[in-house]
């Protein structure tokens, strides 16, 4: 047994892998990763001896996974025109702070779904600053005139100017061709998934949400790059029905809002295994940084929106945890999210955990290494003093996050768990 294994006790156990709360549990710790989990009766003999630390009856949850973030946007305090303003060395230690509040209030993975680069993920892994453990899509992807085309009538590219990380390839494609090498582009930069817009969207000057955005062909064509570069997930941005359908029937891995989903694409989601990304928390603030046609917008679809989300939990569609952050809320509210899907979906706390957990790791395509606390995963550990089952609201509320571990390393420790010498420092 290595020396500096831990074992945590008096504590709660939910896992994510969606089974029942071990009561009386420990969790050992071996550097970056869980080396077992389960009822303390049962620890391994190798570990008795090792260092404990009593945790005070607090529950542990695995680190949670935020499917959508931007981390490049500011959320409701200004908009991204707001952001040409700045420089973008000020823009990115803007973001710095994003991220290391995300982390602070319990989400240890994120997905950041336009506008990061693979430095930052690179920064983020070799601890150079505080964040979860980023994937990155790098850009997202619209025909001109489509969702991700922020040109204003002045001709000035607002996400070129106010999004974009210099040197990142172009978010503008109008062919297959172009697609083809836009995604192989993204993925010579780094991504990890790709993002596609194949409906309209609220923010977007040009479109509606019901509007076809990126055509089948130009979908499936990413989605077939996607593959052969590695597998790589794509996501969709998909709000109307047009769109929803394009992308379903294309392959892709996850629809991203998909407010107008009917039963039909319900009933073809769960036969493909397709995920739903609801960015409920988005739709609880009407957009009013953007103006008013963007108002206007938000105001219909987030209805939509939250009538629509229930009917999918319903029909068995594969849900994972993706908030939106950075478009209409500010970053570090992220695990609102759980009570929302409970409160407008319908699903149990436990189904949410999952959804933020163990799902979200699949949709991601890094359930090898996070998203439970079974042994071998990455030692991703959020330690609350409320029971998620019962007050799974509490959750997004930051003082009940009394600490969170990533790696096996303490990122923040608001309650004082660990003393000073259990376990690492998260450092930057």
């Amino acid at each position: 047994m290595p020396s500096e294994a831990v074992v945590l006790h008096n504590a709660r156990l939910i896992d994510g892998t969606g089974g029942q709360p071990v009561a009386d549990a420990g969790v050992v710790v071996d550097g970056p990763a869980v080396a077992w989990a389960g009822e303390l009766a049962a620890l391994p003999e190798s570990y008795a001896s090792a260092r404990r630390v009593d945790v005070g009856g607090r529950t542990i949850c695995p680190g949670f996974i935020d499917t959508h973030v931007h981390f490049a946007l500011p959320g409701k305090s200004r908009s991204i025109l707001a952001n040409l303003s700045y420089s973008p060395s000020y823009r990115v230690l803007d973001t710095l702070e994003r991220l290391r509040i995300t982390l602070h209030n319990g989400v240890t993975t994120a997905r950041d779904l336009m506008g990061l680069d693979a430095g930052f993920r690179q920064a983020v892994a070799e601890r150079k600053i505080a964040g979860p453990r980023l994937l990155v899509s790098i850009a997202m992807l619209s025909q001109h005139a489509g969702h991700a085309d922020f040109t204003v009538a002045g001709g000035i590219d607002a996400y070129a100017m106010g999004v974009a990380q210099p040197g990142a390839p172009s978010n503008l494609v109008d062919s297959v061709d172009q697609m083809r090498l836009r995604v192989r582009e993204l993925i010579a930069a780094g991504a990890d998934c790709i993002k596609l817009a194949s409906s309209g969207g609220i923010t977007s000057p040009h479109d509606q949400p019901d509007w076809l955005g990126l055509r089948p062909d130009m979908i499936a064509a990413a989605v077939q790059e996607a593959q052969a570069y590695g597998g790589r997930p794509v996501a969709v941005h998909a709000i109307g029905r047009p769109g929803i359908e394009a992308a379903v029937h294309a392959g892709v891995a996850s629809i991203e809002h998909g407010y107008a989903l009917d039963d039909q694409l319900r009933k073809e989601m769960v036969h493909r295994g397709q995920f739903l990304v609801p960015t409920l928390l988005e739709t609880t603030a009407d957009v009013e940084s953007a103006g008013p046609a963007a108002r206007a917008k938000s105001i219909h679809w987030h209805k939509v929106a939250q009538e629509s989300f229930a009917r999918s939990v319903e029909a068995g569609v594969a849900v994972a945890m993706g908030t939106d952050s950075g478009l209409t809320m500010d970053h570090g509210n992220n695990l609102k999210e759980l009570g929302l899907m409970v409160r407008i979906g319908g699903m149990s706390p436990m189904d949410a955990i999952v959804a933020a957990t163990s799902n979200a790791a699949r949709l991601c395509g890094v359930d090898d290494r996070v998203g439970t606390v079974t042994a071998g995963k990455a030692a991703d550990l959020v330690l609350t003093d409320v029971d998620p089952l019962a007050d799974i609201d509490a959750l997004g509320d930051p003082s009940h996050i009394h600490a969170v571990v990533k790696d096996g390393r303490v990122a923040i420790d608001r309650a004082q768990v660990f003393a000073a010498d259990a376990l690492p420092a998260l450092t930057a």
